[in-house]
């Protein structure tokens, strides 16, 4: 008899739901150590129950090695989310370039307070160093492209190289096997030579 499939939603009863967690949680654990082994990998499991207690394991390095390369290789990702959080509560160009005239015209007017315009200026300088902010980002993505294609037309020229090595390599020993040939061919048509008589 094969098993029934579990419908998967919470588990109404608490006892129930403690065992499930402990069985499930240990599988986890099991299957990922299973996939450090078979392929070579590091593997990283972090569990926090209901009640809040932490359980983690690792397989093929240590938890703190793996979390290390995962905030590496997230870095970016990280920094492209806190730019779009930050660009997120400010105003778009076109909206602060309304505000702008239309605080500029209050001035004209004399209305305008001194707190709006200390706003203003914050707002102001706040937009631009998220501007800034996505230059630099714009610019270290083309200097980062820039570089690798640097190392590919390095490593194309050092394949080049090589092949250049080796087919005058080739060419080289080709003359000294025709070179070889030739002078077989004049030793075997022409008499060998005498030395002089002494007399």
């Amino acid at each position: 008899m094969g098993r029934r499939k579990v419908e998967i939603k919470r588990i109404e009863c608490k006892s129930s739901r403690q065992v499930t967690f402990c069985k499930r949680r240990n599988g986890l654990m099991e299957k990922a150590r299973q996939l450090s082994i078979l392929c070579e990998s590091s593997t990283a499991v972090v569990v926090f129950s209901n009640t809040g207690r932490l359980y983690s394991s690792s397989s093929g390095d240590s938890m703190a090695n793996i979390l290390k390369r995962y905030e590496i290789e997230h870095a970016d990702e990280r920094e492209t989310m806190d730019l779009t959080e930050k660009t997120r509560n400010y105003l778009s160009h076109k909206e602060l370039l309304e505000i702008v005239k239309s605080k500029l015209e209050e001035a004209k007017s004399d209305n305008v307070s001194l707190e709006s315009l200390n706003s203003l200026e914050e707002q102001l300088k706040s937009f631009l160093s998220v501007t800034r902010a996505r230059k630099s980002e714009l610019m270290m993505e083309v200097v980062k492209n820039l570089q690798e294609k640097e190392t590919l037309l390095t490593e194309e020229n050092q394949v080049l190289i090589s092949q250049l090595a080796q087919m005058e390599k080739n060419r080289f020993l080709e003359m000294e096997d025709e070179g070889a040939v030739s002078q077989e061919n004049n030793s075997g048509n022409s008499p060998p030579e005498t030395l002089p008589l002494l007399k």
